[in-house]
């Protein structure tokens, strides 16, 4: 065998080895797969986030659920002030999205994002609950809280508002689109059961529950502010 022919040979054994050697580098380590939900394809992270969704929705709509009454009957606002006052929150909170998903996209990230501004968020609902307190201060106190904790909510609501559904998404491998398919629905199964629960009762909170000597407005914003503050343990 001359020269060349071992040159080849061994060009050929190594190609051969290259091709054959799928074991990993140590450049690249292999990346570990999330835990799953019951042996099941859902990442376990998934119960957590639909768990967060709904006592975050039941914290939004229940303490929304009774706003309005409370400036009419605590503040003793006039129905035209009490409307508007509702509305520019309402639309505070669809504006802020744009915030969320600015500081989500360009900063933070999605997992950042979320929690920082669901801390915002729960901090806006204990001062609005503090406010709702008759023994402390007088009205202007009052009314400087709730603004305060009303602001602070139209953020941290609106805020993680484009940020949860995409994280949950993003928790699949690329292989289990029919179960991501499955959790979007479970997903706004919760947001619509959050919903529709909170309204029901949060209002009982405040009418049948008496505190202060009346009606508890502070309870009916407490209880949000827990489930909040559950859903940020979360």
């Amino acid at each position: 065998m001359n020269a060349f022919q071992r040159n080849e040979s061994k060009e050929t054994l190594f190609a051969c080895v290259s091709a054959g050697d799928d074991s990993p580098r140590g450049d690249f380590p292999v990346q570990k797969k999330s835990p799953k939900l019951c042996g099941s394809n859902y990442p376990l992270s998934i119960a957590f986030i639909v768990v967060n969704e709904f006592c975050e929705r039941f914290s939004y709509y229940g303490m929304r659920a009774v706003l309005t009454l409370y400036f009419l009957s605590f503040f003793h606002w006039d129905e035209n002030l009490s409307t508007a006052v509702y509305h520019a929150f309402s639309a505070l909170c669809y504006f802020t999205p744009v915030i969320g998903a600015i500081m989500a996209d360009s900063w933070l990230g999605k997992y950042k994002t979320i929690i920082y501004l669901s801390i915002v968020y729960v901090l806006g609902h204990l001062i609005k609950s503090v406010g709702a307190i008759p023994s402390l201060g007088n009205q202007m106190v009052h009314v400087i809280l709730s603004m305060v904790g009303l602001f602070l909510i139209a953020l941290g609501t609106g805020g993680i508002k484009p940020c949860v559904s995409a994280f949950g998404g993003d928790q699949f491998e690329e292989e289990h689109t029919s179960e991501r398919s499955k959790f979007f629905s479970i997903f706004y199964l919760s947001i619509n059961a959050g919903s529709l629960i909170s309204t029901f009762v949060t209002p009982v909170l405040r009418g049948d529950v008496k505190c202060f000597g009346e009606d508890c407005y502070a309870l009916a914003f407490g209880v949000p502010a827990a489930l909040m503050v559950l859903a940020l343990g979360e």
